[in-house]
């Protein structure tokens, strides 16, 4: 899952008055109310080529690397494949949904798509879950950060890394993360996310390549004895479907992309998700099953650990993959501050003059907060598996939960034409809500569970 387009997707604002507030803030035309109204009627539109590759690139990214372990978990190639393909199904429909949603309310970010369709209520759950999400996702960053650094230096440096405190995880996740991130994360403006972009994209491509590649060289003494062919239970099949959520959430932004396309129409904008999920299914069984097959059991949550760390080739998809999180991390954490930033000026409604002087004080301390909390965090949770666990629970709810919400109150709002296609797509929307809660509660419960064992 890779967020490059949501900047776009949370720095909206919504249609009340403290929406405003909130976008002018993340604006960065705030000194003239003439260069806000252009910038708001300042429309790019792009074509349906144009918008499958921005759907593509926000849903590849870091969670490419758990994929082998997701399929390990789900009891193999079969059943790992068979839950993907149920799964898409309702991945596309939720990015239609969302389309004709924000169509009919006219709203061009995700938590106003919900806030119009669902109630304030429901805006508010999805601005705290967006910002808990970002929070998340910036943490895994981070840890992938120690992980490929790791090896990196063992690489880089012949030799055990404990060896020397300075390539130790802990440092170099430090040093990176206050020398490069912090200083990228504090600006109010990230116009190079075009850059991580064009990175992320060529990135996880490589790592797609070099995984099947290693895989197709293997030697009969180098193949796993122990490929698992059956999940060790049926409610083991399920512990995949958060990691498959990550990797395919690119619903938050979904609405700006499908504002920003040149033909609205609702079978212009199917064609455009379906041909998009349909790419970046390719690219996550691509390496998936490689993966998967070049380590069976003994595959890791991130499957570049696998590999051994002189690997020439591996080692240039880790800095690829450092790269990518580097730049992706300021952008994440962008979206993140413009949701609560939306949230802090919605509930405290100060005047816009008084906003605009507090802006820079109030953005330098959510910042440094924010990363602070992030940074420590992935500094004492090694475990990536744990996280992507969590945050792929409420990677559903955007999936599955706040879509079907959409759907169900945009059909209760036309019931009197109750036709047999009504009360299906309302018994679809339960369906969708009722499977994104499900997966919620299942990581909830699963990482509760590890910490009281553990």
């Amino acid at each position: 899952m890779a967020l490059s387009a949501d900047a776009e997707a949370c720095g909206g604002g919504g249609r009340d008055e403290s929406g405003e507030r909130a976008w002018l803030l993340q604006s960065p035309s705030v000194e003239s109310g003439h260069q806000l109204e252009s910038a708001k009627t300042k429309n790019t539109e792009v074509s349906s080529v144009g918008a499958i590759f921005i759907v593509v690139n926000a849903a590849l990214g870091a969670g490419l690397l758990n994929f082998p372990a997701a399929f390990n978990m789900a009891g193999g190639v079969t059943a790992g494949m068979l839950l993907q393909m149920c799964m898409l199904i309702f991945i596309i429909s939720g990015l239609v949904i969302l389309g004709y949603c924000s169509q009919v309310s006219n709203e061009g970010t995700y938590q106003e798509v919900v806030r119009a369709s669902c109630g304030k209520v429901s805006g508010i759950l999805c601005d705290v879950a967006i910002a808990v999400y970002t929070f998340g996702t910036c943490i895994a960053f981070f840890i992938v950060i120690g992980d490929q650094l790791e090896s990196l230096m063992a690489a880089v440096f012949k030799e055990t890394v404990l060896d020397h405190w300075y390539l130790q995880r802990k440092f170099t996740i430090c040093v990176t993360a206050v020398l490069i991130i912090l200083p990228l994360s504090i600006p109010k403006e990230i116009g190079f996310q075009k850059y991580a972009s064009a990175f992320s994209v060529v990135g996880t491509w490589y790592v797609t390549i070099v995984v099947i590649v290693k895989y197709f060289m293997l030697t009969k003494e180098m193949t796993p004895t122990d490929i698992p062919t059956s999940a060790s239970s049926w409610t083991a099949v399920f512990n995949a479907m958060p990691t498959i959520c990550f990797g395919f959430q690119c619903h938050v932004s979904s609405v700006p992309v499908y504002n920003s396309m040149r033909n609205k129409q609702m079978k212009q904008w199917g064609l455009v998700v379906t041909a998009g999920m349909i790419t970046c299914l390719f690219v996550y069984t691509g390496t998936g099953v490689c993966g998967f097959l070049s380590f069976g059991s003994e595959v890791k949550q991130d499957v570049l650990m696998s590999y051994p760390s002189n690997d020439i080739a591996i080692a240039i998809a880790r800095a690829f993959i450092v790269v990518c999180v580097v730049t992706s991390y300021p952008i994440l954490h962008f979206c993140g501050r413009a949701v609560i930033e939306g949230l802090w000026l919605r509930f405290t409604r100060e005047q816009v003059d008084l906003c605009v002087i507090r802006e820079r004080r109030r953005r330098i301390i959510q910042t440094v907060v924010w990363f602070t909390a992030t940074l420590a965090l992935a500094l004492f949770i090694p475990d990536i598996g744990k996280v992507i666990s969590l945050i792929g629970g409420l990677a559903a709810c955007f999936i599955f939960v706040f879509p079907g919400l959409c759907l169900i109150r945009a059909q209760l709002s036309e019931s009197d034409n109750q036709s047999a296609s009504w009360h299906a797509l309302v018994v679809y929307g339960v369906v969708m809500v009722t499977i994104g809660a499900f997966v919620f509660a299942l990581t909830t419960s699963n990482s509760i569970y590890q910490d009281v064992i553990s």
